[in-house]
């Protein structure tokens, strides 16, 4: 019987019991995690290990951006969801050139843009805002069901 590594047993309790918007957080904690991890390999001498690592982590967050577009639900969520659509979109298009010329302006970009989301959903969420007014969308509206 292999070992069990308890940050793998951790994070799939943590997933599964996670609600809908603590998982979107959980995804921008990732995306900006794996992007800063391939900011991390423009300091490698090895250039084929800097672009193997630059290439692997920014497909990673790229895999989690399209997982956030994927889920958002466009007609309950209105134009705020409208609007994230486009913007993860463009992360793409930013992450793809910067990946393709291996160059950090359009990761940088992307990190600050991703961890000023990452902050304004945390904080909706740790103030419950979107409970005390009935006219506004709550963000679980946000995400497909």
């Amino acid at each position: 019987m292999p070992p069990v590594n308890p940050w793998a047993s951790y994070r799939s309790v943590a997933t599964q019991t996670a609600s809908p918007g603590q998982l979107v957080l959980m995804l921008f904690d990732g995306a900006i995690r794996f992007l800063e991890c391939a900011l991390n390999g423009f300091g490698s001498e090895d250039i084929v290990e800097a672009y193997e690592t630059i290439n692997n982590n920014v497909l990673r967050a790229q895999a989690i951006i399209h997982e956030l577009n994927v889920s958002l639900n466009l007609e309950q969520g209105g134009e705020c969801a409208q609007t994230l659509r486009r913007l993860y979109d463009y992360f793409d298009r930013r992450l793809q050139e910067s990946n393709l010329q291996k160059v950090p302006a359009g990761i940088e970009e992307v990190i600050r843009r991703l961890t000023t989301l990452r902050d304004a959903w945390s904080q909706m969420l740790q103030g419950n805002t979107w409970q005390a007014k009935s006219d506004n969308v709550p963000p679980a509206t946000l995400m497909a069901a």
